[in-house]
């Protein structure tokens, strides 16, 4: 298993129960509470600004960080999609960054 497929699972698995946030405010404010395990931000985000705020967060909070390529894969890992019959993910929303926090 290497650690695309590893974080989709983490991803899931805390969306089922409840520790995934999505979201730059939402994550910002999880990070500070020192409530926020991992962050992952999408590399192909286009406001620098966005990314240097949560890597900076992050490193001030001692949060892990790890990036993935695509906004669109971190919004379908996220759950920001509809599945359709067929099992695959229609109509998917990027997200660039989300945080698993502490149950």
């Amino acid at each position: 298993m290497d650690i695309m497929t590893a974080l989709q699972l983490v991803l899931r698995k805390s969306l089922a129960h409840g520790g995934l946030i999505r979201g730059l405010h939402q994550s910002a404010k999880v990070i500070e509470k020192h409530a926020a395990q991992l962050c992952v931000l999408a590399e192909d985000c286009d406001q620098p600004d966005y990314v240097k705020l949560v890597k900076s967060l992050c490193a001030d909070h001692n949060v892990n960080l790890i990036t993935v390529p695509s906004a669109k894969t971190l919004g379908e890992w996220a759950g920001l999609c509809k599945i359709d019959s067929e099992g695959k993910a229609r109509k998917v929303v990027g997200a660039s960054c989300v945080v698993v926090k502490v149950v």
